[in-house]
């Protein structure tokens, strides 16, 4: 058995829907467990067709309740770890819920892996934790300098499914991927924020000068990827899965504008964030060689194919804008 944490949320959805639609052939046929705490960021539509499985529990929990995890873990012998408070702009005001859940509740779902037997644990991260560089790539070696709150509490949850690891002897495997995008994202990031408000004509808030330079990967490559490192990698590995497309916000909001049929007189230059990280790079050259990972999906087609997904999935989104930040 399978348990995805986060399964409703962006990433963790596609997962499981492509699991269940046998997209994964080097993982077995098994049956999934969704743990989720259904947040303004899960929703149990994101599941779509896989909702229907008969291989397909789902149980709305909290990763940071011991009960509740203690009681799903046990038969469950992989751990997609998945959950997870994402948006950098929610953690600047507020930074309690990121270092609960995704700190206390990463050590509550090592605790519980390690008591029940969980035979790997992979546990999904970010290019984030290694803060801002100016010239070259990260390595999964490079230190971690996390500059958010956001990133803070994802390398300290990086540094417990290590500890996990080296003390107790867990299989832990832990992914760091790129800014990710593609259908079924809430709209509170850049592209889907940018899409959901230039499809209703609406203005899009660009940080400072749009010079940030991140990047891209699409949801698909980096769930193949995941899959890749639960299969192949190494325990106690650190893999990279970046897409291969670093461009600036100001760049990345032309190709919007573009999608969506708009012009530059929809942007709204606003103040820049605090600790906003210049530029996120990472080498997946050890990725390519131990899991044979490379990025499949260009990214003009792949966000001509997001635009188009917003376009037509207006019932999905409308209803999440009001929640969403603008930023």
């Amino acid at each position: 058995m399978i348990l995805v944490t986060g399964g409703a949320g962006f990433i963790g959805s596609h997962f499981v829907r492509s699991l269940l639609s046998g997209n994964y052939p080097d993982l077995p046929d098994s049956p999934v467990t969704v743990l989720d705490k259904l947040t303004y960021a899960g929703n149990r539509e994101n599941l779509g067709p896989a909702a229907a499985d008969s291989r397909l529990s789902f149980v709305e929990g909290d990763i940071c309740d011991k009960r509740t995890v203690d009681e799903i873990m046990p038969g469950h012998r992989l751990v997609i770890h998945f959950a997870a408070e994402s948006h950098v702009d929610r953690s600047i005001p507020d930074s309690g819920a990121f270092v609960s859940t995704n700190v206390l509740g990463s050590q509550v779902l090592l605790d519980a892996a390690l008591r029940h037997g969980v035979q790997r644990f992979v546990h999904v991260s970010t290019d984030e934790v290694y803060g801002s560089i100016t010239t070259g790539t990260f390595t999964e070696s490079s230190p971690l300098r996390p500059n958010s709150p956001y990133a803070a509490s994802k390398a300290a949850a990086d540094l417990l499914a290590r500890a996990f690891h080296r003390t107790h002897g867990l299989d832990v495997v832990t992914t760091r991927g790129s800014n990710t995008y593609g259908p079924y994202q809430f709209p509170e990031k850049i592209i889907p924020l940018f899409i959901t408000r230039l499809l209703d004509g609406a203005s899009v808030p660009l940080y400072g000068d749009g010079s940030n330079v991140r990047d891209w990967l699409h949801v698909d490559d980096h769930c193949k990827g995941i899959a890749s490192a639960a299969v192949k990698g190494r325990a106690g590995g650190v893999y990279h899965i970046g897409g291969g497309t670093e461009m600036s916000n100001r760049r990345l909001t032309e190709l919007l504008l573009d999608a969506c049929g708009q012009d530059w007189s929809k942007v709204e230059y606003t103040a820049d964030r605090a600790g906003h990280d210049m530029r996120y790079s990472l080498s997946i050259e050890n990725t390519t060689a131990e899991l044979g990972y490379v990025p499949r999906i260009d990214f003009e087609g792949g966000i001509a194919a997001t635009v188009d997904w917003y376009r037509e999935n207006r019932t999905w989104w409308e209803p999440l804008t009001v929640q969403a930040l603008p930023g």
